[in-house]
């Protein structure tokens, strides 16, 4: 008897994992098709679960964004995969490629999220927690004598930012290729004029 309970217990749990992965799906799918701001509604239609499903698993709009940023958070682990290079230099261009790969690939995530942060404690965490790990992994590659001119280090840093990345593609309207050849020129200027 314990053993089929357990074993019930077992499956609504999964029901509701997989309900709950349903609904994070939909709005991520929705945010993809460019709705910044998508509503309960339409998240549930998309999902095909009912309204009552979506509050049920999560208390507000907000913390559906915030289990979405979560989930995109997933993205930046892939800039933790060992370097093939063993210089500075070459780690610098491989940090330069994951990120400018990583943004394109997020940008309408990242600008739906984004549009939502100011009212989200969850969303300004994880914002903040991504920041600090991507100013100390570029800190970690580059020699000391840039990394420790401020100068040249905020600067670098302003121009690996998603901001800069999202400024050269949206406003500028500058292809994936040249908005890329911009910030690796001017990377590597500052690179060279810290040493």
């Amino acid at each position: 008897m314990a053993e089929d309970e357990g074993r019930s217990a077992d499956g609504r749990r999964r029901r509701s994992e997989s309900s709950r992965d349903k609904i994070v799906e939909a709005m991520l799918a929705l945010v993809a098709e460019g709705q910044i701001t998508p509503s309960a509604d339409q998240v549930a239609g998309r999902a095909a679960v009912g309204l009552r499903s979506v509050f049920r698993h999560f208390k507000d709009m907000e913390s559906l964004y915030a289990a979405m940023t979560a989930r995109l958070s997933r993205q930046y682990e892939m800039w933790l995969v060992p370097y093939k290079s063993s210089d500075w230099r070459g780690q610098l261009a491989e940090t330069m490629d994951r990120r400018l790969s990583t943004y394109e690939k997020l940008m309408p995530f990242k600008r739906a999220a984004d549009a939502h942060r100011h009212e989200s404690a969850a969303i300004q965490a994880e914002h903040a927690r991504t920041l600090a790990f991507m100013r100390a992994r570029l800190k970690s590659i580059l020699p000391d004598e840039i990394s420790s001119d401020m100068l040249a280090f905020e600067s670098i840093d302003l121009l690996l930012s998603f901001e800069t990345w999202q400024r050269l593609r949206m406003e500028q309207g500058l292809s994936i290729r040249k908005a890329g050849a911009v910030v690796r020129a001017q990377v590597d200027r500052l690179a060279e004029r810290a040493q």
